[in-house]
């Protein structure tokens, strides 16, 4: 048996055993009711030049910009805790989100190359 009460912005449940607090997370962004744009698959090909580390990268690829991916390949060497080389990454991104890690990396310094991915199906 449990029981929903509010006051103000936040909401208790109530049941038997314990009694639990729901409060609304500020830092969460609501998310807009629009139509979702058709992703596609591309292999996303960045050079590391010393600007970032690998692994910032990598974190600000998924935190920032929500973008899941795969490392299909990359080639680092870190020289005084600066990473250089190259890394290769399969991701499945709509235009929008695509254009703005593009532009990230673009002010980050760092020369990147995208190629769609297309894989041909046998019947």
């Amino acid at each position: 048996m449990k029981e929903l009460t509010q006051r103000g912005n936040n909401s208790i449940i109530k049941s038997k055993k314990c009694f639990v607090m729901i409060t609304p997370n500020s830092n969460l962004q609501v998310l807009q009711n629009k139509p979702s744009l058709p992703k596609k698959e591309l292999i996303l090909e960045v050079e590391l030049n010393g600007k970032m580390k690998f692994e910032h990268l990598m974190n600000t690829i998924y935190n920032q910009f929500g973008i899941c991916h795969r490392v299909l390949s990359a080639n680092v060497e870190y020289v005084n805790g600066l990473s250089f080389g190259s890394v290769q990454l399969y991701i499945n991104v709509n235009s929008d989100d695509f254009e703005k890690l593009e532009f990230y990396l673009y002010k980050n310094k760092l020369l990147s190359t995208a190629v769609e991915y297309t894989c041909r199906k046998y019947s």
